[in-house]
């Protein structure tokens, strides 16, 4: 039911104090590895918080009564916020059982095994961050390869900043081209601004815009290879591992079609998969005595990234509802919308790309099909532009403390800004130029 929310003054105290509380809440979240403070404990704070203030806000002015309005907001914001975290929910416990069975330390085991050199190892781990983003999500990719990088070489920093740099740059590619391989993506589809079919056509801008980033980087490779690895344990995938892959790609072909076919969230196929994977588990622990308790799995899940999602998105759902996004929305039919999407890349990448992809949600402005997957690339590999500019990047300064940081990945930032130009010029040929686009 639509509804009209009372305007609520900019410069009023609540306008002005849930401004400050959400640019202190996100500079303790850009700073959370100084602070030693997780990232979803200001982001939660200054999510639930801004909507309290406004409930004290109606209290005190006026005749004190609180519009239906705030509770109907609050409604839709939960709806959309658990969209996304139920499907983030249920994609993480599939990675968690998966690195329980032991199918990432098979490809670790793997690619140690086979001896590569730097260049080889560059392009490999680069290659498999492209495609694997899609169906995992670019942070769990990039936590995955960021991984394998520091076990297979520990000492030769050169080639492990090129090789994060590369890593963080593949996963944030190739997830722009699946609804699955980002939160900005999958927030996207959710809202319906875009058909599943519909990112498949941004792979062109993805793949290419990476690969000559690469390239580029692969000039500053150090020559040789790491130890070798014959003292390695070998490792195999624990029973019911591959089933548990398969089951991974059923659900995934489940959401999609549950979306697309009966107009359910994306979410509830995910959750139906869950169910799959819990009854595997059951068929398992009776026929072959293999236990994997998939609670166990669900219990290793990083809840920092969820509870950091909600409180981001609730505070921007809050700023929205006091009307600071109206502004963003006139801000498209002033200026042609290709180069306000285009600059959505760079902001991303300052304040992070899903915040920025929410807010230009939010704001809904009136934009066909081609300009939102637009919007879509860039944030997306925007975020690579900076080290912090996306949950791929922060993930990876993580796992590399020390080798892969803010001044480390500046230095080569120049090759990622040219894979971000080249993308969008990609877009902009095929998309403007010549109409090889799905949008209606």
């Amino acid at each position: 039911m639509a509804h009209t929310i009372p305007a609520i003054p900019l410069d009023s105290w609540v306008g002005i104090l849930s401004i400050i509380v959400f640019v202190v809440a996100y500079l303790a979240i850009v700073t959370e590895e100084q602070l030693h403070l997780n990232k979803s404990k200001p982001a939660l704070f200054a999510g639930t918080l801004i909507f309290i203030l406004i409930g004290i806000y109606y209290l005190t002015t006026g005749d004190g009564v609180i519009p239906h309005s705030l509770e109907e907001s609050v409604h839709h914001l939960i709806v959309e916020i658990s969209a996304i975290f139920f499907f983030l929910f249920v994609a993480m416990t599939y990675i968690e059982a998966l690195i329980e069975r032991n199918v990432f330390e098979k490809l670790k085991s793997n690619l140690i095994a086979k001896g590569y050199n730097y260049k080889k190892l560059f392009w490999v781990t680069g290659f498999i961050a492209f495609f694997l983003s899609p169906v995992a999500d670019n942070l769990t990719t990039a936590l995955i390869l960021s991984t394998v990088l520091i076990t297979i070489e520990r000492e030769n920093k050169k080639f492990l900043i090129l090789g994060a740099i590369n890593i963080v740059v593949a996963a944030n590619a190739g997830g722009a081209w699946s609804p699955f391989g980002d939160i900005t993506t999958l927030m996207v589809w959710a809202a319906g601004k875009g058909e599943f079919v519909e990112f498949l056509y941004l792979f062109p801008a993805s793949i290419i815009g990476w690969g000559i980033t690469a390239f580029l980087l692969s000039l500053s490779l150090p020559e040789g290879s790491p130890k070798s690895g014959d003292n390695e344990e070998k490792v195999e995938i624990l029973q019911g591992g591959k089933v548990i892959i398969a089951l991974g790609i059923i659900t995934i072909v489940t959401a999609v079609l549950s979306h697309q076919l009966f107009h359910l969230p994306a979410f509830w196929g995910m959750m139906f998969g869950l169910s799959l994977l819990k009854l595997y588990s059951y068929f398992l622990k009776k026929v072959y005595n293999e236990h994997i308790n998939i609670f166990d799995s669900i219990a290793k899940i990083e809840n920092d990234t969820l509870l950091f999602f909600f409180g981001l998105l609730g505070a921007v759902g809050g700023l929205s509802y006091i009307g600071y996004l109206a502004s963003a929305a006139e801000l498209y039919t002033m200026v042609d919308p290709t180069y306000i999407n285009i600059a959505v890349g760079f902001i991303s990448a300052v304040v992070d790309n899903v915040p920025v992809m929410y807010a230009v949600l939010k704001a809904n402005p009136v934009l066909d099909g081609t300009q939102w997957m637009l919007v879509t690339l860039t944030a997306g590999i925007g975020g690579s532009l900076i080290s912090f500019g996306s949950a791929a990047g922060v993930g990876v300064m993580g796992k590399l403390r020390g080798i892969y940081t803010f001044g480390s990945h500046m230095k080569y930032a120049w090759a990622v800004l040219v894979g971000y130009i080249i993308s969008v010029g990609i877009w902009y040929i095929q998309f403007q130029m010549l109409g090889l686009h799905g949008s209606h």
